[in-house]
């Protein structure tokens, strides 16, 4: 028998035999999977940096985000709050003017003024008053302070006086309206 190849037979019959390899074999295969295996550690390498650095990516876009709605939330009002600051200086002016003044009726033609003015900037923002006097109670939207003899049958169950108005900004409740229902 030579060194270079051994077979050995398990059996007779049987059709598998087992190669024995040569050192110089053994060798080629070995660095064969030497070569795969540090390929395969490369691609380990690589696919851990690309993890780290999308994990890092992910986590300055996260904190960015909580930055800008702090930012956000900071100045969301800023908007809502300018469009008053006219109707702020409205009142200034009437106070000036007031001073003067010694007839009501214009007093109150300038109020009614300011009311329709800040009337307007709500509308333009999206708020708006319920209408809740005459109308059936509706827990949804409105909270009973207490209950009244209605004055007639047909106010029995429906809001007879509105102690604070309701407000709904692009139709949800922002202020349930507090009433009076008659009973």
């Amino acid at each position: 028998m030579s060194n270079d190849i051994i077979e050995e037979h398990v059996s007779d019959d049987s059709e598998n035999t087992i190669k024995q390899e040569t050192p110089q074999e053994f060798a080629k295969e070995a660095n064969q999977a030497e070569g795969e295996f540090k390929k395969l550690e490369k691609e380990i390498a690589d696919l851990n940096d690309k993890y780290l650095r999308l994990y890092a990516e992910y986590d300055n876009y996260r904190k960015r985000s909580a930055r800008e709605r702090l930012e956000y939330m900071s100045t969301a009002g800023e908007d809502v709050l300018k469009s008053f600051l006219p109707v702020v200086d409205d009142f200034e002016r009437g106070i000036k003017a007031n001073e003067t003044i010694t007839d009501v009726k214009p007093i109150n033609e300038g109020i009614q003024l300011i009311f329709n003015k800040m009337n307007n900037i709500l509308k333009q923002k999206g708020i708006e008053a319920m209408k809740s006097i005459g109308e059936t109670f509706n827990p949804e939207t409105m909270e009973a302070i207490t209950n009244i003899p209605a004055p007639t049958p047909d106010m029995k169950g429906k809001v007879v006086d509105e102690v604070e108005k309701g407000y709904l900004m692009n139709g949800k409740v922002i202020r349930f309206a507090k009433v009076v229902v008659g009973s």
